[in-house]
């Protein structure tokens, strides 16, 4: 996606609709915002970024009435100013009643409503009687989405849809309200390009329409694509803002991390390096995993020491194919081998015992447990290796939560505070714990630094490459090329469910991954797993 260079004309932007001075909050053992300032005026898109943990989703969450921010230290600090009064906004209903409208990037809808129940929660038109109008209703909503592109039977219960798809019918429903204000926290986060796209072309109807748009998200491409302003957040505290023009990536990043500019440069902008040789045998070999409607006959293997790419569109097969091989999938034939071993496909616990361990792309629904602990988070799944004759060691546990915390460098107030309470990235690395904990010979990651910032980002492609070096086999899937590129050794591509190609050693460009996207026929399904058996 191309840049914004600084010379392509902005509109002008209007007087503040949104603005806080001083504002601070502290939790226990915690201060996630300290003196912050932020302004977000009529007609612009306000760019809010910052490491995880830096106080972004802490601010959202105060302007939205989620939480209440701390009392003013002095006279005019903690101050929220909406549309020229000062407010505090008692729930995130009154926020929205006066014309705040949030998507987040975990859609926050309701899984079991019809997709247009979900649409017009809280606003449902109805008839004389005071019934709702459901063929209005559902008329209204199939308008609201096809004006989006989205094309689904709108009687569908939302939980039915991809994750794309969900996230679509959010920013229809944040569209349609009366809004002054709107916030999209990682709104591209489960996009298609088409998407992306079409979303950017609302983003930019918006700050037409005068609205203010304050926009989170990691990935710099969107910022300059679609950005006015930035707001840079780091450790609680707003360390810059202006005209995101001004700034160039490299500079950008040094604000959000604190480093210097030429150490950035040096360092690059992301912490692969990649080249992990390895003649070994397979460590997993997935010979013809087929799924209906979903998987054709997959096959690929991984060695030990050695990171596979999967690559391909949203609706590919790539979760369906880490699944598959987790146990999470049944498949209807096809095998998997570890280490030498046929492992039972379609059982989890089995998959567990062999040495594979699945860090899920959707960390909330399918990951951690947001009302356990960082500790309980992280021995859940060894729990069984860290018991005698039936009784839990408690100091083992302590002493691998204490390790991992260490290792991983989560940030938090201390082991037993809740793992709901942590940063997107925090989260992931707690992820990331529980499954090493498990010492695993092979280790499938479906998107692991999806919604996470640059730093955490490196931290976590840092650990991948040092896990690779010590021997184990990674299967990395992500949706950012670069990511995928610079992190893999070889690339096995999908497409319709089936594996069209193979890319290894120079081959392993991101040209060569699109056209193999782009133009190898579904039907061209080939490239049997190396080293695996010929039956």
């Amino acid at each position: 996606m191309p840049s914004v260079t600084q010379s392509e004309p902005r509109p002008v932007m209007g007087a503040a609709v949104l603005s806080v001075t001083g504002l601070s909050k502290t939790f226990p053992g915690v201060r996630a915002l300290d003196g912050v300032d932020f302004t977000a005026r009529a007609g612009e898109v306000h760019a809010l970024i910052g490491e995880n943990g830096a106080g972004k989703s802490t601010l959202i969450k105060v302007l939205t009435g989620v939480y209440r921010p701390d009392p003013a230290a002095e006279p005019g600090t903690g101050v929220i100013t909406y549309d020229g009064s000062q407010v505090e906004f008692a729930t995130p209903l009154a926020a929205q009643h006066a014309g705040i409208s949030t998507i987040y990037q975990e859609v926050n809808l309701v899984p079991l409503m019809s997709v247009a129940r979900n649409l017009f929660l809280g606003r449902e038109p109805r008839g004389r009687l005071g019934l709702i109008d459901f063929r209005r209703m559902h008329r209204e909503a199939e308008q609201a989405l096809g004006g989006l592109g989205v094309r689904v039977d709108v009687r569908r219960p939302l939980r039915e849809l991809g994750v794309g798809a969900q996230q679509m019918v959010a920013l229809a429903r944040a569209v349609a309200v009366d809004a002054r204000v709107v916030i999209m926290d990682e709104p591209t986060s489960s996009l298609e390009p088409r998407e992306v796209a079409t979303l950017f072309g609302v983003i930019r109807m918006l700050r037409a329409r005068g609205i203010a748009v304050i926009y989170v998200s990691h990935r710099l491409d969107e910022l300059y694509e679609v950005c006015d302003t930035v707001t840079v957040l780091r450790d609680g505290r707003s360390v810059h803002s202006g005209p995101i023009a001004a700034l160039d990536r490299l500079r950008l990043v040094s604000l959000m991390l604190g480093r210097d500019v030429g150490d950035v440069r040096e360092e690059g902008l992301t912490k692969f390096t990649g080249g992990h040789d390895t003649d070994a045998q397979p460590v997993l070999q997935a010979q013809d995993l087929t799924v209906r409607h979903q998987l054709r006959g997959v096959s690929l293997a991984i060695r030990p020491g050695e990171v596979v790419g999967l690559g391909g569109l949203l609706g590919s097969g790539r979760s369906e194919t880490a699944k598959a091989i987790a146990g999470a999938l049944p498949p209807d034939s096809g095998r998997v081998v570890v280490a030498g071993v046929p492992v039972r496909t379609g059982s989890t616990p089995a998959a567990i015992r062999a040495g594979v361990s699945l860090l899920p792309e959707d960390r909330k629904a399918e990951g951690i447990v947001p009302g356990l602990s960082v500790r309980e988070n992280i021995a859940l799944a060894a729990l069984p290796g860290l018991s005698r004759f039936g009784l839990v060691d408690e100091a083992r546990i302590d002493r691998v939560v204490d390790t991992f915390m260490k290792r991983l460098r989560i940030k938090a107030s201390g082991p037993h505070q809740k793992v709901g309470e942590l940063s997107g990235g925090n989260q992931q690395k707690v992820l990331l714990a529980r499954w090493l904990a498990m010492n695993p010979k092979v280790l499938l990651l479906d998107e692991p630094t999806r919604g996470i910032d640059v730093g955490a980002k490196a931290e976590v492609q840092k650990l991948i490459d040092e896990l690779a070096d010590d021997g184990l086999g990674v299967l990395l899937i992500s949706s950012d090329v670069e990511e995928l590129i610079e992190g893999s050794d070889r690339v096995v591509v999908l497409k319709d469910g089936a594996v069209v190609e193979e890319l290894t050693g120079d081959a392993v460009t991101e040209d060569r991954l699109m056209r193999a996207i782009a133009a190898a026929p579904a039907a061209q399904a080939t490239t049997a797993a190396p080293g695996g058996d010929d039956d």
